[in-house]
């Protein structure tokens, strides 16, 4: 296991690189002590890496087993951090701390989107790899938490891939935030944010198959007005923004990937196909 502390150059200095295949690192981000599991694959060649979110059960080092795969696949460094439920509940997880425990609105600082890009920064560090490329992949409470900090964090990510999430940030006032952008101040759901967040690169990919609610479905009134599946959210969200943006005449740089016959499953989402297109895709 190897630790390491963002912002102390003289100590990420003296780390070791990565070993190769499956480990474990400790970084500390913001004063909080983060477990983070990672692969790296034999023939890495130290120009990518994929930062894995996991769901609502906080299993992070499931999730980087499961994209072993992956990181062969696509010759990526797989990053997993772990956000426990005990000091990451949902309101600093899934909506990414942008509100605090009492619903004011934390600095962005202390945001829990903020910990992305400086997660990447130290990796990139401790590999020697400055130029290396990062790209984002979450699936359900992971996804919620991508696609809010699309609209909120210039994560410096390449692609963000918000997989199966449950529940989706609509493109307009009209919803809470969590569902919307309302209730925000006006920095904040202002008609620039909500340009900006159409412009980010996310990509909402989604399997045909997980089409109906199950244990983790967020069944909520404001939720159920998104539609009765996370495929149908996923697509009635992407359908808006495009809408709007056409409208409003403004950049789009979204795009919805498909993986046809899977159900609300991360390791098939990952190893499918349509993974690829997702993540690197034009």
């Amino acid at each position: 296991m190897v630790s390491a502390f963002l912002g102390l150059g003289f100590l990420l200095d003296q780390m070791p690189k990565i070993d190769v295949g499956k480990s474990k690192v400790v970084l500390t981000i913001n004063e909080t002590s983060l477990d983070v599991f990672v692969y790296k694959p034999k023939d890495f060649g130290g120009d990518r890496m994929i930062i894995v979110c996991h769901g609502t059960l906080r299993n992070a080092e499931d999730y980087r087993d499961h994209s072993v795969a992956m990181g062969d696949r696509f010759g990526a460094l797989i990053v997993a951090p772990r956000f426990d439920s005990e000091r990451f509940p949902t309101w600093r997880y899934q909506r990414g701390g942008l509100l605090d425990a009492e619903g004011k609105l934390a600095s962005s600082e202390a945001w829990t989107y903020a910990f992305i890009p400086k997660i990447a920064e130290v990796i990139k560090q401790m590999e020697g790899q400055a130029a290396m490329k990062h790209w984002l992949i979450g699936h359900s409470a992971g996804g919620q938490f991508l696609v809010r900090a699309a609209a909120f964090q210039n994560t410096g990510a390449e692609r963000i891939v918000a997989a199966n999430a449950g529940s989706q940030l609509f493109a307009h006032r009209d919803a809470p935030f969590g569902y919307g952008f309302g209730k925000l101040p006006e920095s904040l759901s202002s008609d620039e944010q909500i340009r900006r967040y159409l412009a980010a690169p996310l990509t909402l990919y989604v399997g045909t198959a997980d089409n109906k609610p199950d244990e983790y479905f967020d069944d909520s009134e404001e939720a159920m007005k998104q539609g009765g599946g996370r495929y149908q959210r996923n697509k009635a969200s992407f359908e808006y923004g495009k809408k709007l943006a056409a409208e409003r005449g403004w950049d789009f740089k979204w795009r919805i990937v498909e993986a046809p016959d899977v159900g609300h499953d991360h390791e098939q989402m990952f190893n499918h196909a349509a993974c690829e297109q997702a993540l690197f895709g034009d």
